[in-house]
């Protein structure tokens, strides 16, 4: 990787725990973005205490939070749905990422041998106590062992993308598939709202993706990508959530209408504000 300190591609506020700048640099080859700089293993932990993160909770305190939660009901079965597509419907299923459970137990009860990787105590606890199987990182993994692998809003979350991306392709059977879903900071709303878009969310994503830099990374490790989905609510929410940060206040109509209008551009650029990769193991 080859990025460029010296001049940022822009420079973007914590908005939500600790106030602090931080600047995202660009390698131009890749077309990928480096938060910078990453805050060290053992400190990264400290910017994730909030209690607003909301994929750490199954709270429904607000009418916000539990839009979110009638949304992400959908959303579940739309990406077991996807998942069924590539992978074989009774097969073995690791969930990187796996917050409080929810997609496990959706992906149990379609007939996988499910297993997940959760890194926060707080939802490890809510997921155990639904019968989710965890194991505690990606190394305790067998070698070629699972015939998809799923990490939904987490690759922009691992300090180290290509040693990542390494061990992906070791639990992956020669076969396996794999479905990663991540922001995209070309989309019309990134491009919008600048330092105020919340899907930035600094530094808990270490990593920003364009479409050239999954197709590109994962080739590196003879890992294809076969196809591009468009995450077309993710641009109301991030939206919202961007109002905020950007007026101070939760402005839901502004945020709709931004989320709207996202995804109208995106319908002929084809670059929404997140989107789902489907990703296959080449045979070596």
């Amino acid at each position: 990787m080859d990025f460029n300190t010296r001049t940022p591609y822009l420079t973007v506020k914590d908005h939500s725990v600790s106030k602090e700048t931080f600047d995202l640099i660009i390698d131009k080859e890749l077309q990928l973005l480096k938060t910078n700089p990453q805050p060290s293993i053992d400190n990264l932990g400290r910017y994730y205490e909030s209690e607003d993160y909301i994929s750490h909770t199954d709270g429904k305190r607000t009418l916000f939070e539990k839009l979110y939660h009638t949304v992400k009901q959908k959303a579940l079965q739309d990406k077991i749905k996807l998942v069924r597509q590539f992978a074989p419907k009774t097969g073995n299923l690791l969930d990187i990422g796996a917050g409080t459970g929810d997609f496990l137990v959706v992906a149990k009860h379609s007939g996988f041998t499910i297993t997940g990787i959760e890194p926060s105590e707080k939802a490890r606890a809510i997921a155990v106590k639904k019968g989710i199987n965890l194991v505690d990182s990606l190394s305790n993994v067998p070698d070629h062992s699972q015939d998809a692998v799923t990490m939904w809003h987490v690759l922009e979350h691992v300090p180290d993308v290509e040693v990542q991306i390494k061990e992906l392709k070791r639990v992956l059977k020669p076969d396996g598939v794999l479905v990663i879903a991540v922001p995209n900071y070309k989309s019309y709303d990134a491009q919008y709202y600048g330092p105020f878009w919340a899907a930035y969310d600094v530094p808990r994503h270490l990593w920003h993706f364009s479409k050239t830099a999954i197709q590109k990374l994962f080739w590196q490790q003879q890992i294809e990508l076969i196809k591009v989905l468009p995450m077309k609510f993710d641009s109301f929410y991030v939206s919202l959530i961007s109002e905020k940060y950007k007026s101070g206040k939760m402005n839901f109509v502004k945020g709709f209408w931004m989320g709207l209008r996202s995804n109208t551009k995106a319908s002929r650029t084809g670059e929404y504000s997140s989107h789902i990769y489907v990703l296959k193991n080449a045979k070596m």
